[in-house]
């Protein structure tokens, strides 16, 4: 079964920032599209940042131009790079993405959730 697993949160001061990483735990075929996810306390899951194979980029209005999404297709990592955190991006970060595990059982891509990782803005 492959697994998301996810670091580099934490607690960070208003202003500083964080860089989030997610790797696969297991041989992967292909990956498709990639993201991250946040879900705060009392609120709905919601997209952060997306990434294509491709490179192509969309981000939630709420973290455009402080947050940037990448990916290491060669490592089967994603990464986002928070920059300018605010008291409201505290939440649990959680990846996500379609792919192909190897070897090849199926060849339609599985959705994929990593297990999240708390990132806490506060003074």
């Amino acid at each position: 079964q492959v697994q998301l697993v996810e670091s580099g949160g934490g607690l960070v001061q208003p202003g500083g920032s964080l860089r989030l990483s997610c790797a696969a735990s297991r041989s992967i075929f292909s990956i498709y599209a990639m993201g991250w996810y946040r879900q705060a306390p009392g609120k709905q899951r919601e997209l952060v940042a997306a990434i294509t194979k491709g490179g192509s980029t969309n981000y939630a209005d709420s973290v455009k131009g402080r947050f940037t999404i990448s990916r290491d297709n060669a490592k089967n990592t994603v990464y986002l790079q928070m920059n300018s955190l605010k008291p409201e991006d505290t939440a649990v970060y959680y990846c996500n993405a379609d792919l192909v595990p190897a070897p090849i059982t199926i060849a339609t891509p599985g959705n994929y959730w990593g297990q999240g990782t708390q990132v806490t803005v506060s003074s």
